[in-house]
């Protein structure tokens, strides 16, 4: 697989380009950042002690004219830059991007008629697993138990609350009938007056180096119920991008996520 990789210089970045080196399954063949950052020029895996031969580079379609897949975790604007220069150049994306709009997620919809793309908002298999349990819990736990959805995350994160914690309550919210837009309480101050049984709270703390932490609590008489994920480093989300190009080598169009590569639908 010939891999290119947005956000080169980031801590993301750096984590699928060592991802994408120890893989043998895998090539590096670009790297792009932001024109002004002070990374254009360097060898992409320069920081691992070993070169890859591949500069970090702001020419997007320059470095997607020899690759197969773009990996992206950048921002909304850039990742939407980055569709419109595959689609020209029939190149399949991963997508760990969050803080997407409704708009922007309907060109995701559209350009997937193109290309294929696989968007999740995290890309890790266990986050993944515990999507699958959320739902069973939710099942079980239909009646008489109180959502609360808490996330950390560390202090250079810019939205909230996390994309993974906006699709554990859509989860918890479709198993359970709702529409989380309806029902999601994001947050409480004053005097809010008693808790409303339908309603699904999300608590966000935003410091230090945290990776990201995420917690579903359902709390009911006598009883608390947490399905909880840490994450230690970033290198889940990375091997898991490359787990969704894998499965992405056979299919030329359509939008997936996570789910549909592990086959949990």
């Amino acid at each position: 697989m010939r891999i290119a990789i947005a956000g080169a210089s980031g801590r993301m970045g750096r984590m699928l380009i060592e991802a994408t080196s120890r893989d043998e399954g895998a090539r590096l063949v670009a790297a792009l950042d932001r024109p002004d950052s002070a990374a254009i020029g360097e060898d992409a895996a320069a920081f691992l002690g070993s070169p890859a031969g591949v500069p970090i580079s702001s020419d997007v379609d320059a470095a997607l004219a020899g690759a197969d897949f773009l990996i992206d975790f950048t921002r909304p604007e850039a990742t939407l830059a980055h569709l419109e220069a595959c689609r020209r150049h029939n190149v399949k994306m991963i997508i760990g991007t969050t803080g997407f709009s409704e708009a922007q997620r309907a060109r995701l919809v559209e350009a997937s008629r193109d290309i294929a793309i696989v968007f999740a908002p995290n890309m890790a298999v266990g986050v993944n697993a515990v999507f699958r349990l959320l739902d069973v819990a939710a099942r079980i736990l239909n009646s008489g138990y109180d959502v609360e959805v808490i996330e950390a995350h560390h202090r250079m994160k810019v939205d909230a609350p996390s994309g993974t914690a906006l699709r554990m309550g859509e989860v918890v919210a479709d198993a359970l009938g709702r529409s989380l837009a309806d029902c999601a309480i994001y947050g409480r101050e004053g005097h809010t007056g008693e808790r409303q049984d339908t309603t699904i709270g999300f608590s966000t703390i935003r410091g230090g180096d945290i990776v990201g932490d995420h917690t579903v609590l359902f709390a009911g008489l006598g009883e608390r119920i947490e399905i909880t994920h840490k994450s230690a480093s970033r290198m889940p989300y990375a091997l898991g991008s490359l787990r969704a190009a894998r499965w992405l080598v056979s299919r030329d169009s359509g939008l997936y996520d996570m789910q549909d590569v592990l086959g949990l639908r």
